[in-house]
């Protein structure tokens, strides 16, 4: 089942100790309404009913669970951790964030007034997280959203040609790490030694050279469209998009490029086979995400759980203050998403 497309509300019953309705509506994401008594011991609330928010998350690719009233960090990942024992460290952040508890995060820090694209998180990575758990301590004054998109929906909407090529040859991801823009090597790597990088690299699939002025270039070649672990339906899963130079705010690309050169930005995606991704078929992917689209704006208390392959996520512009913080699990095993062959490339 995909994320809610039809024009009316269908409320759906759910155990009465769960919660009082789950409400599917057209644009949003599926919505579960907490038992009014499961703010009193959320993280006891989490485990007694874990396996059934898991399955509402397997039957729908996401779910938005109100009324728990999360407030801090603490509770947070005591409700986390029941749901997903286990969770990551996050590596090869392209941004930095802040650990509030092990395997805590807060939200990426970008721009308030700038969009996050549609993505899959840390979709490049070897062994990607298949589970994340969002919270919001804080909601945004106006905007703020975490939008929703189902990928094997936008996988069909997207021309059949261009598909064929992402799955045949993969995407290709290059990296500048530097001090000034995004996560530095250091951040990213979770460590100082360059020798650690380069064995990480190595373990991962990972290209990379320091340059002489003490930056690191790496590039990776990974999937565009993956089987989901448990359906097998085949997934739009990646960061084309949202990693090209052509969603940067024009005036910033043309900034970075003059300063850092076209093969110096932070970041940029290309074809599996080195060909540049144009502004066109960026724009298209966008349109097409865009179209398939649902958003549900946050409120205090909320948590969200999201199947990190069916069902992509943004987060769109907003008026400070905005704390949500994250958390990830049930990394891919590294065949998920391995390299495309060599030989696959054209």
């Amino acid at each position: 089942m995909s994320l809610p497309t039809s024009t009316a509300p269908t409320p759906a019953a759910v155990p009465a100790r769960l919660g009082t309705a789950l409400d599917v509506h057209h644009g949003k994401p599926p919505v579960l309404h907490a038992h009014p008594h499961a703010s009193e011991d959320a993280p006891g609330w989490a485990a007694e009913h874990r396996h059934t928010l898991r399955g509402l998350v397997t039957e729908h690719g996401a779910l938005l669970v109100r009324g728990l009233g999360l407030r801090d960090t603490g509770q947070a990942g005591a409700v986390f951790q029941h749901l997903a024992p286990g969770l990551m460290t996050e590596r090869e952040a392209f941004a930095p964030r802040r650990a509030c508890a092990p395997g805590v995060y807060s939200s990426t820090a970008w721009p308030a007034n700038q969009p996050m694209c549609m993505h899959h998180e840390l979709s490049y990575t070897h062994a990607p997280p298949g589970l994340l758990l969002l919270a919001c301590l804080t909601p945004p004054r106006t905007g703020g959203a975490t939008a929703l998109a189902d990928a094997p929906t936008v996988l069909d909407a997207l021309p059949p040609r261009l598909v064929r090529r992402f799955e045949e040859e993969g995407w290709l991801l290059t990296r500048t790490y530097n001090d000034e823009i995004g996560a530095c090597w250091e951040e990213s790597f979770g460590t100082d030694d360059r020798a650690a990088v380069e064995d990480y690299c190595r373990a991962n699939a990972i290209e990379c050279a320091w340059q002489p002025d003490g930056t690191l270039r790496t590039r990776q070649r990974r999937r565009a469209v993956v089987r989901h672990q448990a359906t097998g339906r085949r997934c739009w899963f990646n960061q084309i998009a949202f990693l090209n130079e052509w969603t940067m705010a024009p005036e910033v690309r043309e900034y970075l490029v003059d300063v850092y050169g076209p093969d110096g930005l932070p970041f940029n995606t290309r074809f599996g086979n080195g060909d540049p991704i144009g502004e066109d078929v960026v724009r298209l992917i966008d349109a097409v995400y865009e179209s398939h689209t649902v958003r549900e704006p946050w409120r205090a208390g909320d948590l969200m759980l999201v199947d990190n392959v069916r069902t992509a996520h943004s987060r769109e512009p907003f008026e400070p203050p905005r704390d949500v913080v994250v958390a990830m699990a049930e990394p891919l095993p590294p065949t998920t998403c391995a390299p495309v062959p060599d030989g696959s490339a054209r």
